[in-house]
């Protein structure tokens, strides 16, 4: 029933018509059917067929009651008053609370952008004219990560704001006692563990630095800082050894603790997960019942898509629940096949290798089911994960315990919860340490920007399929999985090289991200986007998913955050010779190997049949008007790059440079009415025009005028909010 539930609940999201829906509904019941082997399947089918019948009847009430008041809000302007209910956070921009406001009768959740930095504690009311946006298909930009949380509401500060301070409420009670855990953590545990401190005990991953971040991802271990079943059982532990394990005091203590932990941890879908199921076993322990996981595990699903059914669109609600349902299904088996001729023998030594086999078992049940999810989502697949997770995870469920005795002897004794930070950072050091160490590994990780690595992937869950139905020749499947892989990788690596010349418009939303290689070297030409982690993750992928894993330059034609907010992040992931800019940034970490050219006049590289020309501004003006200009100047394909001058900067560029015709322009300034002058596209006759452009930006790029100009000189023209990551070849 769980299934057809959140089957139809899924449906309603991502599939179109109700022809995909039905098809949709067939195949579950198909999937029901094959589930088990045991008799009882037309039972099984007739409770799927219920819970999708059931599952769209309550999606769409949901919709119809609760969401229908604020389906019409997207984009309108209004006063609100709202109610804090966090602590508000910095944001680029300012700084954002989330709280809730009473529509119609109704309260939603609601996350406030605010437009200056502000101290606001829960309980605090705001007030003023706020943009509001919606966050479900209804609104212009839809958000699974907020659907997950159950925000369906954004509001954007527009006028003047008024805060009024009042008391909170029990309902405020986790916010503060967050709040309160992270200044002891800052107090107690050493200035450089404190944000995977929080993130461990918390969740929050704020404040972990992008490499750090990255280096978890690599090497596999990511999930142990997004609090979920794991930290849930090293919690439950505590619990049961506080309790002598008896059943009615872990139960009477362990359901309201397990309760309040899922509020401190806000309440993410994981965590969530992981309470139900731990609550039904206590229940279970009480009234002396069996306790059978995957009945848990489907019970806690039902109830979390009962409340909201918009989870079913969480990553984080899609990877708990596909992590236990690999643990359940293939760990055992698993364990079964590594510890086969262990049974019965006795020392440190088998003890050791039977715990071993376990950890090692149940990492990869729970990564057959969730490795699928990371690769459509992150685009990364750890090829040392195993490894990684068993070299750490004892020392997280150790970290974990020194962090919650911190929180507890912070209101004891001072000094003996700093001496406890201290061992706890020590141990934190060791993790981190070994997640870079890991993540430095040459191929530690593979990227699914390939497609032969997306190919790889298919095969693989193909080659485990057929080896689950016959049970045998498990050498021969690691054999084949290790020699596709190795074919993907040549073919990965090989067929960039095929062409002499290869251009590349990553598509990173309002921004511009261009990879050009030629003749074995390989430069990036900005590296900003809607996302300056994202887009620097883009670049970086696609350059190690084609075997580089150094460029020879990046050049910055501005300094604006569209066009550098993400050099940074690629410089801490990607080897480069050299950074090009016009003016220096103060406050960016560069690699002391990176050399720093300040383009104060025009730049001239050579190598072979490559010439790269770098124009400076020959004026002094805006941020836009002084933008470098670029010539890729081939044997075979010429590209000009203009960055976001304007018309004026276009025509100073053709009075100093001689412009030849050329085979791709990259439109400047995203498309803007007020660049790619007729002079321009006189002097360099374009053949194609590539266009790098969010969709729906709130710029109007590209212009209709800029585009009738382009279709009156003939060109070609490619845009990314269209067409996606545009590639070139030559």
């Amino acid at each position: 029933m769980a299934l057809g539930f959140a089957a139809a609940c899924g449906l309603n999201l991502y599939a179109d018509s109700w022809s995909a829906r039905l098809v949709g509904v067939a195949l579950t019941l198909i999937i029901s059917a094959l589930a088990e082997k045991k008799p009882g399947a037309p039972r099984r089918l007739l409770a799927t067929m219920l819970g999708c019948i059931l599952g769209f009847i309550w999606f769409r009430g949901y919709t119809a009651q609760y969401l229908k008041p604020i389906s019409s809000l997207d984009g309108e302007i209004r006063q609100c008053s709202i109610r804090a209910s966090d602590y508000s956070r910095e944001t680029d921009y300012g700084s954002a609370v989330d709280g809730t406001i009473q529509i119609e009768g109704k309260t939603y959740r609601i996350t406030t952008y605010l437009k200056q930095a502000e101290d606001i504690p829960p309980g605090a009311t705001i007030s003023g004219l706020f943009r509001l946006r919606i966050t479900t298909e209804a609104g212009v930009n839809p958000s699974s990560y907020y659907q997950g949380k159950g925000i369906f509401l954004l509001a954007y500060q527009k006028g003047e704001m008024e805060l009024s301070h009042n008391p909170w409420t029990y309902r405020d009670i986790p916010s503060i006692l967050r709040h309160h855990i992270q200044e002891i953590l800052e107090t107690c545990i050493p200035p450089k563990c404190v944000a995977f401190s929080k993130a461990l005990l918390l969740g929050d991953t704020s404040e972990l630095s992008y490499q750090t971040d990255m280096e978890l991802k690599i090497s596999g271990i990511r999930h142990v800082v997004a609090v979920s079943g794991l930290h849930i059982s090293i919690f439950f532990a505590m619990i049961s050894t506080v309790t002598f394990q008896r059943r009615f005091l872990t139960a009477l203590a362990g359901i309201p603790l397990l309760f309040l932990f899922a509020a401190v941890a806000g309440f993410t879908p994981s965590v969530t997960r992981a309470c139900i199921m731990l609550g039904l076993m206590l229940i279970a322990q009480l009234l002396d019942k069996e306790y059978d996981g995957p009945s848990a595990l489907a019970f806690a699903a039902l109830v979390m898509l009962i409340i909201n059914p918009f989870c079913i669109n969480s990553v984080s609600f899609q990877l708990s629940v596909a992590s236990v349902m690999g643990i359940f299904l293939f760990t055992p088996g698993i364990r079964g096949k590594l510890t086969a001729g262990l049974e019965g023998k006795k020392g440190k030594k088998y003890t050791l290798l039977r715990k071993l086999s376990a950890g090692i078992a149940v990492t990869l049940g729970a990564q057959i089911m969730t490795i699928p999810l990371c690769a459509y989502y992150f685009g990364i697949v750890s090829l040392v994960g195993v490894i990684t997770n068993l070299l750490v995870l004892w020392v997280v469920s150790l970290t974990f315990c020194l962090l919650a005795g911190v929180c507890l002897l912070a209101h004891v004794y001072l000094p003996l919860a700093g001496f406890v930070g201290k061992l706890a950072g020590i141990l934190i050091r060791y993790v981190l340490l070994v997640a870079k160490c890991m993540a430095a590994f040459p191929l530690a990780a593979v990227y699914t920007v390939s497609p032969y690595i997306t190919i790889w992937l298919f095969f693989v869950y193909l080659l485990l399929f057929l080896y689950l139905q016959c049970r045998k020749m498990a050498v021969s499947f690691v054999c084949c999985a290790v020699l596709s892989l190795c074919v993907a990788l040549m073919a990965s690596w090989w067929e960039p090289s095929s062409s002499d010349v290869r251009f590349t418009v990553l598509d990173v939303g309002q921004g511009q991200c261009l990879l050009m290689q030629s003749g074995g070297r390989v430069y990036v030409v900005d590296c900003g986007g809607d996302s300056d982690e994202r887009t620097a993750d883009m670049a970086a992928e696609a350059l190690l998913s084609r075997g580089y894993s150094h460029v020879d330059g990046l050049i910055l034609t501005h300094t604006d955050r569209d066009h550098a907010g993400g050099a940074e992040f690629f410089l801490s992931r990607i080897r480069t010779d050299a950074l090009i800019l016009p003016r220096r940034l103060e406050n960016m970490a560069i690699p002391k190997e990176t050399q720093v050219v300040i383009a104060t006049q025009d730049i001239e590289i050579r190598d072979g049949n490559t010439i790269i020309q770098i124009f400076a501004p020959a004026f002094h003006g805006t941020e836009n008007e002084m933008s470098l200009c670029v010539l890729f100047d081939t044997e075979k394909c010429d590209i000009l790059i203009t960055g976001d001058r304007n018309a004026f900067g276009e025509r100073s560029l053709l009075r100093h440079a001689d412009i030849p015709d050329v085979d791709v322009l990259v439109a400047g300034h995203h498309g803007s009415r007020y660049s790619n002058c007729e002079e321009l596209l006189a002097a360099a006759k374009p053949e194609i025009v590539c266009i790098s452009v969010g969709a729906d930006n709130p710029y109007g790029h590209p212009a209709s005028e800029a585009l009738e100009r382009f279709a009156d000189y003939g060109c070609t023209v490619y845009r990314t909010d269209r067409q996606g990551t545009i590639t070139i070849r030559r």
